[in-house]
């Protein structure tokens, strides 16, 4: 069956169509274009006319590309800026009046159960943690099975955070300092509500881990077949981590391998990685591209079905 997904994120609006065989994704398709939804959500409490607009154009884009590739009904959601927005609803609104579309907004539970639905099965059978590091909110989830054992939306965001956080170019010392340490209290936080909780791999999706990968394999962009499934050494993102720090972004920009539109927010996405391996002591994590869109395609596949049947 073929789908498409739609995700308005904080930080990125994507599209996925799929081919969705007995739950296995296929891509046909996929496109991302950084919107900055969530820019001054955390101050202002509103998504700003300028982002939304941004997402709109996204939007007809892939309505297009949606209508080329003979695909009906797209699953098309929005996660943690439109959560805290006090505007969301009619941003909703104006989704289903300028194009038909009737998107919605996952709650925290909700994103990480499609996050976990996505990425799993890319450890084999052990338990695995899977991290989605997004633009307001950042996912961790704990599981071995069709079920997650465990896991928590954490208000963790590349662009929240840069935003609380990282206020000169390059960020200075006292600045990357309560950076780590806010983001290492929410992490403490969200896993001493399950002690004892463990996992013997780790797999990294969105962004901020395929920009890693492409630096670490010397790309000179980010190319999706090629960091699937690529393994970081937690030495290498601490080392990179220093590097993209140090330099000012319009240097961050022009590196090897960065998507010059991430090139502001990865700093603290790095950060919320390298905390987030250290909570779970693994020295290695799996980088891959199965996300919470492949999620979506696989819950808007079910949703078709049963509608079918």
């Amino acid at each position: 069956m073929r789908v498409a997904a739609i995700d308005m994120g904080t930080n990125s609006t994507r599209l996925l169509v799929a081919d969705v065989v007995d739950g296995r994704v296929e891509p046909v398709r996929r496109e991302s274009q950084v919107t900055g939804l969530g820019r001054g959500v955390e101050i202002s409490g509103q998504l700003s006319t300028e982002a939304l607009e941004s997402v709109f154009a996204a939007t007809r884009d892939y309505l297009a590309i949606i209508g080329e590739l003979g695909v009906a009904d797209p699953f098309a959601f929005a996660t943690s800026a439109a959560r805290d927005a006090d505007n969301s609803a009619a941003f909703i609104a104006e989704l289903r009046e300028r194009f038909g579309l009737q998107a919605r907004i996952l709650d925290g539970g909700e994103e990480a159960e499609l996050t976990y639905l996505g990425a799993r099965g890319g450890c084999g059978d052990g338990s695995t943690m899977i991290i989605d590091i997004g633009g307001g909110s950042t996912e961790i989830v704990v599981g071995s099975g069709a079920e997650a054992a465990f896991h928590a939306s954490l208000q963790l965001g590349v662009v929240r955070h840069t935003e609380r956080h990282l206020h000169t170019d390059p960020p200075q010392t006292n600045e990357l300092e309560s950076l780590s340490e806010d983001v290492g209290t929410a992490i403490e936080a969200a896993l001493a509500t399950s002690p004892g909780l463990r996992a013997g791999c780790g797999i990294a999706v969105a962004g901020t881990p395929a920009v890693l990968a492409a630096m670490d394999l010397g790309l000179d962009r980010i190319d999706h077949d090629r960091i699937e499934g690529h393994r970081l050494e937690l030495a290498t993102v601490q080392r990179l981590c220093s590097r993209l720090a140090s330099l000012p972004l319009a240097e961050r920009r022009g590196l090897r391998g960065m998507d010059p539109d991430r090139a502001p927010t990865i700093v603290a996405g790095v950060v919320i990685l390298i905390k987030a391996m250290r909570a779970f002591a693994l020295e290695t994590i799996t980088v891959s591209e199965h996300d919470i869109l492949y999620g979506a395609a696989v819950r808007a596949a079910e949703l078709h079905a049963a509608a079918a049947g």
